[in-house]
């Protein structure tokens, strides 16, 4: 299991675009990754859950990945929210 935290930077939080690119992201692996916020958890692969987060700017995300390719997921993840949020 991997995990990190990330404080989202993007001045509107994670709305629509940024989830989507989360999403996206997540989907290229078959490890099971999670976004958790103030005792919430969303499945990064559903841009519905992961935008119900409301994760604003400010907010401090965890990331939890889990499975086969985990640290290339963290690795892309890490990269895509460093660049996106």
């Amino acid at each position: 299991m991997k995990k990190f935290s990330y404080t989202i930077a993007d001045p509107a939080g994670i709305h629509a675009r940024p989830a989507g690119f989360i999403v996206k992201e997540a989907s290229k692996y078959g490890s099971d990754v999670r976004i958790d916020l103030g005792g919430r958890s969303a499945d990064a692969k559903k841009i519905f859950s992961v935008m119900s987060l409301g994760a604003k700017c400010g907010d401090e995300i965890t990331v939890i990945i889990s499975g086969r390719d985990e640290e290339r997921a963290e690795d892309g993840i890490k990269s895509l929210m460093a660049e996106k949020l």
